[in-house]
């Protein structure tokens, strides 16, 4: 059993481990990278504030997010073609979500099905929706998620298109792998996730192939997308799917002040401060620098979450500081997942919570709660004002 003390680890494992389409769709991001890189980097700009002589006993890192108690402030964010990095990977990821006690979110690009892992489980999970053309396939999707008690329907705002990801076109990315000369000459290096992989529940996209009809190819995401994706959506077709779920909703993609003040607007029970992960609009800012202007814009009115660049428990704290409420992570869960399936996502969890608990002790803080900015030192020009 390998060593594993931080969320790198888990990464050169995933890297050796899975096939290079899949290690690339979780490790790339669109057109040059530029965000995709300025997602991590830039949380390395802000240093933190050490205090000593305080009494780090009785510590927690305890919270809420949407009003559910979180052992952290931290959820496992929904990813495409999480089954295909390990074998049951959605069902396997959120089994070891809920024992952590934290959120899981399922994509609607998963591979494993609402169901299959409402199967899987006992505590709601959160459900991520894709706006689609077909109103009544989302009508149907939306019923599914109710029936399986998801918790959350978290709409994602920024995926109307779908970014080009120059490592997916290259790389043929499907599900399951279609078997090129380069394919087949990648998966026979890796035949210990080929073996899994041939008992998995599923190897397609659980939640759309039976439930959709006129899919030329279901297995491409770029084909499903530009086939299925609305790029009509707008406020009132969001305010509309809100009303039709009844219940919470994350409104997640949100980048800009002028949108925050928007889904405020709407109803929305929180919003995630994310640019996928630098996959759709490259050149734009990164999370961690966007979140500031945000929360001054709507931050004592709506819940404001943040996911990107977050690999480890110092990030996490850096953007509750900030004044984050909740983060997500995507690729450090997955990292686990494709290194040592259910048994990696838990590493991952206890890593992020090692360092974030010990980070908060050296801040001189004991309740995640009382993270502020008082615990950093951001440069001054971190929130320059960009002109428009």
């Amino acid at each position: 059993m390998p060593i594993i003390t931080n969320i790198q680890d888990l990464k050169r494992l995933h890297e050796r481990r899975v096939p290079r389409m899949f290690f690339d769709y979780a490790e790339s991001g669109s057109w040059t990278e530029q965000t995709f890189r300025e997602n991590t980097s830039d949380f390395e700009k802000i240093r933190l504030r050490q205090r000593v002589a305080v009494d780090m006993t009785g510590r927690s890192t305890a919270g809420q997010m949407i009003g559910e108690d979180v052992s952290m402030p931290v959820a496992l964010a929904p990813v495409g073609i999480t089954g295909m990095q390990h074998a049951d990977g959605e069902m396997k990821a959120a089994r070891a979500a809920e024992k952590f006690g934290v959120p899981f979110t399922l994509s609607t690009m998963s591979i494993n099905s609402i169901e299959d892992v409402a199967g899987f489980t006992s505590k709601p999970f959160w459900f991520q929706l894709y706006m689609m053309k077909d109103t009544d396939y989302i009508s149907r999707l939306i019923q599914r998620a109710k029936d399986a008690k998801c918790s959350a329907l978290v709409i994602t705002l920024d995926l109307q298109i779908l970014g080009q990801r120059h490592k997916d076109i290259k790389n043929g990315l499907s599900t399951p792998p279609k078997l090129t000369l380069k394919t087949m000459a990648n998966l026979a290096t890796k035949w210990a996730w080929g073996i899994e992989m041939m008992s998995a529940k599923r190897r397609e996209f659980g939640n759309i192939v039976g439930h959709v009809q006129g899919i030329s190819d279901p297995s491409s995401l770029s084909v499903w997308a530009a086939e299925s994706f609305d790029p009509t959506l707008d406020w009132a077709k969001i305010a509309q799917i809100k009303e039709e779920w009844g219940g919470k909703v994350i409104l997640k993609g949100i980048l800009d002040a002028e949108d925050a003040k928007m889904a405020l607007k709407v109803g929305a029970d929180a919003i995630v401060v994310s640019n996928h992960g630098g996959r759709q609009l490259d050149g734009a800012l990164s999370s961690i620098r966007a979140l500031p202007s945000i929360l001054e814009a709507v931050g004592d009115q709506i819940e404001v979450h943040m996911d990107g660049g977050i690999r480890s428990g110092q990030d996490v704290l850096k953007a509750l500081a900030m004044g984050a409420k909740g983060t997500y992570i995507g690729r450090a869960f997955i990292y686990g997942l494709g290194a040592m399936g259910q048994q990696g996502v838990t590493r991952a969890l206890e890593v992020i919570h090692k360092e974030l608990d010990t980070t908060m002790a050296l801040c001189g803080e004991t309740k995640v709660g009382d993270l502020g900015r008082h615990n950093l030192l951001i440069p001054q020009d971190f929130e320059g004002r960009w002109q428009a």
